[in-house]
């Protein structure tokens, strides 16, 4: 008779240790990771990485994390539940941004000093490619079905198309001025690219490589010069994109139907990348100059708190603990 008793308090047991989900964020000044909890939304682990971390992605079962050291040279590799460095890959020189092949083995790394897409396999360890592109890259993307990656070159203002299979070069388009960051949508068929003196995001027909909207950006009582789009992210089934524009201290709301811009919402200083909570409900932006980290509601659009994490934080990547 006892027994559903002692069920209901192991379960509440188990439930009471369950650890929360993670928002993982690099901070370039500091050389360290800021880990945030987010059930409390507060600071739970700092990790200590190699110079300069930026870009930060997770392998597919999460199983590492990858870290690109920007000023060591290195991709860094980190067991997430020790948050010791495993190895470094090779990766270039001044590795920025990366992103990760579908088939969970192929890193395609922007290096920014040396003007090359380098592909790392994080199996063997070893560079498979490096492919020549424009100047100052930096925004990396694959599409769904792995078989274009995209660089976008800050100088050159081009979004360089990478046939995987072959890895070479099969299309060159014009952005607006310093492109920095790049996203496949809507199942592979459209390529976002925001340009961030231009002040604009391009939108890309895949098939056909051409330029079929541009998204341009006002934010009240901000001189244009401040409205800078980076990082951006799209929720659930690609409805909407959040921008982030840079020194103008705003995140974006763009209907990704109309193209048109809908709201915008006031965050830390200098918002620079961003990530998602596990069902997008809440969004996680990193805020440079005010070094922190502003948490969004996505359904009502306000910001609800801000997170202090370390010095001049970049990147952020959504970790689920089960």
């Amino acid at each position: 008779m006892k027994l559903p008793i002692l069920t209901t308090v192991i379960a509440a047991l188990l439930s009471s240790t369950a650890l929360a989900d993670e928002i993982w964020v690099t901070n370039e000044k500091d050389d360290t990771i800021s880990v945030i909890d987010i059930d409390t939304l507060e600071v739970v682990r700092t990790l200590e990485t190699g110079e300069r971390p930026r870009g930060i992605t997770f392998s597919k079962d999460f199983s590492v994390v990858y870290i690109c050291a920007s000023d060591s040279d290195a991709v860094q590799v980190m067991d997430p539940e020790t948050g010791k460095i495993l190895y470094d890959l090779p990766s270039g020189e001044d590795p920025e941004q990366f992103v990760l092949h579908p088939d969970n083995r192929h890193l395609y790394i922007a290096n920014e000093d040396d003007a090359i897409t380098t592909v790392v396999d994080t199996e063997t360890r070893t560079v498979v490619a490096q492919i020549d592109v424009g100047i100052e890259p930096e925004g990396m993307a694959v599409s769904p079905d792995g078989s274009i990656a995209i660089t976008t070159s800050e100088t050159t203002n081009m979004a360089h198309w990478i046939d995987t299979k072959t890895q070479t070069l099969f299309a060159n388009t014009l952005v607006d001025s310093r492109p920095r960051h790049a996203e496949f949508v809507k199942d592979g068929t459209e390529l976002w690219v925001s340009a961030e003196i231009g002040g604009t995001i391009s939108v890309f027909d895949v098939a056909t490589q051409t330029e079929k909207a541009k998204i341009e950006f006002d934010v009240a009582n901000i001189h244009p010069d401040r409205v800078q789009p980076v990082g951006f992210e799209f929720t659930t089934g690609d409805t909407h994109a959040f921008v982030a524009l840079g020194p103008s201290n705003h995140v974006a709301v763009v209907n990704a139907e109309t193209y048109e811009v809908e709201d915008y919402i006031l965050v830390g200083r200098r918002v620079w990348h961003m990530d998602f909570n596990r069902d997008r409900s809440l969004l996680f932006t990193t805020n440079g100059v005010s070094g922190d980290v502003t948490v969004i509601d996505v359904a009502s659009r306000k910001a609800i708190k801000s997170i202090k994490v370390g010095r001049f934080p970049w990147g952020a990547a959504f970790r689920p603990t089960d």
